[in-house]
């Protein structure tokens, strides 16, 4: 029986892919849980629809991303923390604070987007990459000040 995967599948393949797979496992485990569809001329023609449709999102999408990644490149990030004497935070600046910053200075982006593989615990200027696009990452200058 052939089939058109509607969702990734570890073993089977990726969405879109057309598979070979046993009539029962067509029927009892794919299609009622709407992991795939029969593959018959009107779902092909659906299915290179849909992959059109978001290729076009796709492009669009990464175009907002350079666009937005151009204005983030010239921005610079300054936060003010208490310290001791020898530079070392009571604490730490998370990528929620510099998402919380950002805010105040009217530019909205997603915390989960900004890359911190550990937050920042000393006063300094750090590139911290912020993840727009797969495709687009962009580093962010953020300085650490002493309050």
């Amino acid at each position: 029986m052939k089939v058109i995967l509607q969702e990734d599948m570890e073993n089977l393949g990726q969405r879109g892919d057309e598979i070979e797979v046993a009539g029962g496992y067509g029927r009892n485990f794919l299609f009622p849980r709407n992991l795939a569809v029969l593959s018959t001329k009107k779902n092909l023609k659906m299915l290179s629809h849909q992959q059109k449709l978001l290729k076009d999102r796709s492009q669009k999408d990464l175009k907002l991303a350079q666009d937005f990644s151009a204005k983030l490149a010239h921005i610079h990030c300054a936060i003010q923390r208490k310290s001791g004497e020898d530079g070392k935070l009571f604490g730490s600046v998370t990528s929620q604070d510099i998402a919380e910053h950002l805010k105040e200075n009217g530019i909205e982006i997603d915390r989960k987007k900004i890359v911190l593989e550990e937050p920042l615990k000393s006063l300094g200027t750090f590139p911290v990459p912020v993840k727009l696009h797969p495709e687009v990452i962009v580093d962010l200058k953020v300085t650490v000040e002493k309050a």
